[in-house]
């Protein structure tokens, strides 16, 4: 057995089964640039051949001095030029010496630590490191400006990385704005960052296809900017003419793929923001995808309170089905426990204003052991109800540790087995039972004190009577 290699259990092998078919996919992948860049120097040979031909594109060389390439990787101008004089070709393909160690299976169970290696271009390494003059320098050395032995070209790699000054350059020299990768993505396509907005810019300028769809999933690049909570991408689009209710291969418009994306605290503002201009834009709420999930399924999901009440003040339907025959409020209820700085209690208070199917009763114990981390969402629920049989069952339903934190609350609730609701509760549930779905619609116009308003509309008093 050679050095670094080790005989694996059949449980590990089995655990790497993901990672050999990524290696099979990196394989196919290297094989298809390879491919291209031996058509592309077969089509560079035929043009230098042609015998009217005034100037022609020399074939790319093969670069491994590690010297350039360290110059190229640190953006060392006076040494490109050096490197690369008037008169030189800076056409060149790069294999990195090293790179990421990875284990390949070399049979029978055998395992070795190879260097995982790409092929790139010295355009490649200037623009994705947003090494403008460096990529300049080169671009006026005949460097080729849609060469792709890696799979991508330089313009992907300024994209993605937001380098809008090298983008510029590419796109003046003559780079394809709609050039597609080997996963099939356009250069609007990986604009997937707020620094990235200027690219798209220029790319729109230089004739980006608006509509281009990504090969696999079907993307245009608004569902990228949605799925991304980029607004200022999004808005662009949407002035360019981007579909908004253009359905991916997943059956999801830009809304959906907003709605869906998880998303932590301090991004729920970004996402309400673009939720809110695809709307304004004209975008179908009602829209579901293959799993019969609508943006409301999704946002409940995600627990994103503004984007949800955004939805049902334009319409959502609070109680449509997915194919697993759950509503939005099931999918709220399900993540309390991941999402309690989130307010998940705004969102079950919001679907329950709006009409929401409520738990059945017999399931509430099981409620008050996964919402236990958010009495506020506890609350909410409970006060829907006119009656409560509180058993036993619901004092053993609630961990010890929430119990201790929040003791006050959950004994007014336990307290409930021996005594009724209190006629004011229940004055709120005939009041609320005769408006049907029409609360958030009558009672804010009713000539009543706020409090009482707010008490009709389920507001948090932090205990249960």
């Amino acid at each position: 057995m050679s050095q670094g290699s080790f005989v694996f259990t059949s449980t590990a092998l089995r655990s790497l089964e993901l990672d050999r078919e990524r290696l099979e996919r990196h394989k196919y992948k290297r094989q298809l640039a390879s491919h291209h860049l031996s058509s592309y120097m077969l089509r560079s040979e035929a043009m230098d051949r042609a015998p009217l031909r005034s100037s022609y594109t020399k074939p790319p060389a093969t670069c491994q001095d590690v010297v350039i390439q360290n110059a190229l990787y640190t953006g060392d101008l006076e040494a490109l030029k050096r490197f690369f004089p008037r008169g030189s070709s800076a056409n060149l393909i790069i294999e990195p010496q090293g790179g990421e160690m990875r284990w390949v299976a070399c049979g029978e169970g055998l395992w070795s630590l190879t260097y995982e290696q790409e092929l790139t271009t010295p355009l490649h390494v200037t623009a994705s490191r947003g090494f403008a003059e460096c990529l300049q320098l080169l671009l006026q050395r005949g460097a080729n400006v849609d060469l792709a032995p890696g799979g991508n070209t330089a313009l992907h790699e300024s994209c993605e990385n937001g380098h809008s000054e090298c983008t510029k350059l590419l796109l003046v020299h003559g780079a394809n704005a709609n050039a597609v990768t080997e996963d099939g993505l356009m250069p609007l396509h990986v604009c997937t960052c707020p620094e990235s907005l200027e690219c798209a810019k220029y790319l729109l300028q230089y004739g980006a296809a608006i509509s281009g769809c990504s090969l696999d999933e079907d993307d245009t690049p608004l569902h990228v900017a949605a799925r991304n909570g980029l607004l200022d991408h999004a808005e662009l689009y949407l002035r360019y003419g981007a579909d908004v209710n253009k359905q991916n291969a997943e059956g999801l418009t830009p809304l959906n793929a907003a709605c869906s994306q998880p998303q932590e605290v301090q991004e729920l503002e970004r996402y309400f923001r673009v939720c809110q201009a695809l709307l304004l834009a004209g975008a179908d709420v009602q829209t579901v995808d293959q799993d019969k999930h609508s943006p409301l399924h999704t946002a409940c999901k995600n627990a994103n309170p503004d984007v949800v009440d955004l939805l049902l003040a334009n319409g959502a339907c609070v109680n449509n089905m997915d194919y697993g025959g759950e509503a939005p409020m099931h999918n709220i209820l399900k993540v309390v426990c991941y999402k309690t700085a989130h307010r998940p209690e705004r969102i079950v208070r919001a679907l329950l204003n709006h009409g929401s199917i409520r738990v059945w009763p017999g399931a509430l114990p099981v409620v008050l052991k996964h919402c236990s981390e958010s009495p506020s969402t506890i609350e909410v629920l409970l006060n829907a109800y006119s009656h409560l049989k509180v058993t036993d069952t619901w004092v053993e339903s609630v961990p010890a540790e929430a119990l201790v934190e929040n003791r006050e609350f959950f004994e007014s609730i336990f307290s409930l087995a021996m005594t009724p609701r209190s006629l004011q509760h229940l004055a709120r549930c005939r009041l609320r039972s005769l408006l049907e779905g029409r609360v958030l619609k009558v009672v804010p116009k009713l000539n009543l004190p706020t409090f009482i308003k707010d008490y009709l509309l389920l507001e948090c008093r932090g205990y249960v009577h």
